[in-house]
């Protein structure tokens, strides 16, 4: 990874991006994808769309989302504390004592998530948001209201961290690398003579709803989609391997294998992996993926489907962690399956 695409990347993590709220970071998805893109595309859910090729009939979709889980403001109580919600799976475990950036409507301010100290009891073992607040150091509700209202939304005040020159930690690697990787691909198919369209999307709402990734495909009616997003490494302590499976970092992609996984993508995807002598590791999604590809395969009259994952470990938490070697991998991966395509590809699984 460059220096440039490393900055690229750290720009992306440490832009706060809660679903719903995603403009901020898309806008400077779009000032890094423009430059080599033939077109830019947005529309009315908040997608940024890189485009190349766009007259092939052939047409391929890549979905990586940029939204983040957040906190948003639901109380306000007379002492000045804010309560909260969870815009997508916040852990509450994972939130207590927590630094928080709280997106205000009239300026982002820093706050603390409070716990009561052990010496008075701790906190209850079935605990839940509802017994979390926020501290922002306002001595009234009437102060606080000056600068938050309800709905504003919060996310961990975290930076990403390089450890060992290997991996990449901090909140919100689902999916901001994903969002990254679709447009790295495009950047690299940029520079090749490619048979086939490429529409590298920035989703929004994953998190939430998956209702970008549907406006994506609906407004687009690619050919085939592909969801790169993230999976749960399972290659750290306190993982019983035996039921969530052997996901390791550095252990290369992850192809997933089920009713929702179109068999002809993913055996372009292991075309792509055997030329390339690179590992992959595989997941299961029997019935859905739980990403933009379920939403993605039942637009129009219906699109293929793929989902090429990044092993994560610690998922939702403020120290998401991936490798970059993985992350640079998967980048690979697609290209070179999407530069070898000839645009004459048949994707119905009774054919031969």
């Amino acid at each position: 990874m460059t220096q440039i695409n490393q900055q690229f990347l750290l720009e992306l993590l440490n832009t706060p991006s809660p679903s719903s709220m995603e403009m901020e970071i898309q806008k400077k998805w779009i000032n890094y994808v423009k430059d080599f893109a033939d077109e830019i595309r947005t529309d009315n859910a908040g997608n940024a769309i890189g485009v190349l090729n766009a007259n092939a009939p052939f047409k391929i979709l890549l979905a990586g989302h940029c939204d983040e889980i957040a906190l948003v403001i639901n109380r306000i109580d007379e002492n000045g504390y804010l309560h909260f919600d969870k815009m997508g799976g916040i852990n509450p475990k994972a939130a207590v004592g927590m630094r928080v950036t709280v997106l205000g409507y009239n300026d982002s301010v820093t706050g603390v998530i409070g716990v009561n100290a052990q010496h008075h009891g701790g906190l209850k073992n079935d605990f839940d948001l509802s017994d979390l607040f926020i501290d922002c150091g306002y001595k009234s509700k009437e102060e606080a209201v000056k600068h938050v209202q309800i709905g504003d939304l919060c996310v961990y005040k975290t930076e990403p961290e390089i450890l060992m020159d290997r991996y990449i930690a901090g909140r919100g690697l689902d999916n901001r690398t994903g969002a990254f990787i679709v447009a790295e691909v495009l950047r690299q198919l940029s520079e090749k003579d490619i048979n086939v369209g490429v529409y590298a999307a920035s989703t929004v709402n994953e998190e939430t709803n998956m209702g970008g990734a549907y406006f994506a495909a609906a407004g687009i009616e690619p050919t085939m989609a592909i969801a790169c997003d993230v999976t749960f490494a399972t290659d750290y302590p306190g993982v019983n391997q035996n039921k969530h499976g052997d996901i390791t970092l550095e252990g290369g992609p992850v192809f997933a294998k089920g009713a929702p996984i179109n068999i002809k993508i993913n055996q372009l995807l292991e075309k792509a992996a055997k030329k390339l002598n690179m590992d992959v590791q595989y997941e299961l999604t029997p019935r859905m993926t739980g990403t933009d590809a379920d939403k993605m395969r039942l637009t129009g009259k219906g699109v293929p489907v793929s989902l090429v994952s990044l092993p994560l470990r610690y998922m939702h938490s403020p120290v998401e962690t991936a490798s970059i070697q993985d992350i640079e991998q998967e980048i690979e991966l697609i290209v070179t399956m999407i530069a070898d395509m000839t645009g004459e590809e048949s994707l119905n699984p009774l054919d031969n």
